[in-house]
């Protein structure tokens, strides 16, 4: 935990303090930013209150004082429903405008971690809880220097796997392949090339490419042949602690041309996806303040435009950092009206797709952002591959 940065963090969005609060781990996001023990024994409820200015505070049960000892502060302790509410009362008296993991409406779900009589409790206190999402941001998803840099070996290792791939489906098509087969070929290429995954990836064919989460298995999965028409959605991070996710989807068909239907589709999705890359490289360039709302309109108005938005049921994009759907700004003004800024040194997807009964088009690409500059990360699909 930097104490001085979340300080100058509240100052700068005029608010008195930041308060967190867990019970059964509840809340992992404030474990990972005071930089907690994610395996601790937490049976009672504990606050953590960090200040504009001055010196945090904690409150802890007596039976678990010492859950908070390895952050700065004061600490009140206490036992019964009465002296938490007193300790909170007399702990949160300076500040009015306070910051906690809540979202009004649950409008950016990702950061409500804050159930509804806490927050009930503080407002009879007379206190204005703000949501923290914007700070989430900042000290979730602002990427190190290594962790940009695992990024890239994460993209340079999965692009190599990916084309690989294709090379494998290709050679192994006339013998007889299925979508879990290959499933399976992927998850032993990556293990191999020091890359670990949370499940999938995706391989899908034909109908089976409109459904945006598929993952075949054994018993379910259809045979990969010519005539078909090919997603795969892969995603990896290096296997060290600490390291940025590379998630991508590439689209295409097996043992023959694209038909006009498929080529069409293809060219609004990319072209889809590429309204976005310039709508946040311009933003960038031009140092203006862009929110992941933005770039999904971007997005969608090219596949509205185009009489396809009933195909779109997506957002275009989520975060990527430690974890594959991290808790900075997603592109999405669809599934929520995401307000957080895209913030410098983050990384994110955008992944437009239209998904038709027949067959469904992803493109996914993943953007690092920098000072003045943002930029597509890894290889761009510019057509449908022939395999």
């Amino acid at each position: 935990m930097n104490l001085s940065e979340i300080q100058s963090a509240l100052r700068d969005l005029k608010l008195d303090a930041w308060l967190f609060y867990d019970h059964h781990h509840r809340d992992p996001i404030a474990g990972r930013i005071l930089g907690l023990d994610p395996h601790a024994h937490i049976t009672r409820r504990w606050y953590y209150v960090i200040p504009a200015h001055g010196e945090p505070h904690k409150l802890v049960h007596r039976i678990e004082q010492g859950r908070l000892d390895t952050l700065p502060g004061g600490k009140t302790q206490y036992s019964s429903w009465q002296e938490l509410q007193a300790g909170l009362d007399a702990t949160l008296a300076p500040y009015q405008r306070i910051a906690m993991q809540y979202s009004p409406r649950n409008a950016i779900m990702y950061v409500s971690m804050v159930d509804a009589g806490t927050v009930e409790l503080l407002r009879e206190m007379g206190k204005t809880i703000v949501s923290s999402a914007d700070l989430v941001s900042q000290f979730e998803a602002v990427l190190s220097e290594a962790q940009i840099a695992s990024h890239y070996e994460a993209q340079r290792a999965l692009d190599e796997i990916l084309a690989e791939g294709f090379r494998a489906i290709d050679r192994r098509v006339k013998s007889g392949i299925t979508e879990y087969e290959m499933m399976t070929w992927f998850q032993e290429a990556m293990q191999r090339a020091d890359l670990v995954t949370e499940n999938g990836p995706n391989v899908s064919v034909n109908a089976n490419s409109s459904d945006s989460h598929y993952e075949p298995t054994a018993a379910h999965s259809r045979r990969i042949q010519s005539g078909d028409f090919l997603l795969i959605d892969i995603w990896a991070r290096k296997n060290r602690p600490n390291t940025c996710w590379y998630d991508i989807t590439w689209t295409g068909v097996v043992g023959r041309e694209p038909s006009e239907r498929e080529n069409q589709v293809f060219e609004m999705v990319k072209n889809a996806r590429d309204a976005a890359i310039r709508t946040v490289q311009e933003a960038f360039t031009h140092k203006k303040p862009i929110a992941g709302w933005q770039a999904d309109d971007a997005a969608r108005a090219v596949i509205r435009e185009a009489g396809f938005e009933a195909y779109f049921t997506h957002r275009t994009g989520h975060n990527i950092a430690t974890e594959l759907h991290g808790n900075g700004a997603h592109l999405d003004n669809l599934e929520t009206h995401d307000e957080r800024r895209i913030l410098p040194f983050t990384c994110f997807s955008v992944e437009p797709g239209i998904y038709l009964p027949e067959f469904g088009i992803r493109s996914e690409v993943n953007m690092m952002t920098a000072r003045d500059k943002a930029e597509v990360t890894g290889r761009i699909q510019q057509e449908l591959v022939r395999i």
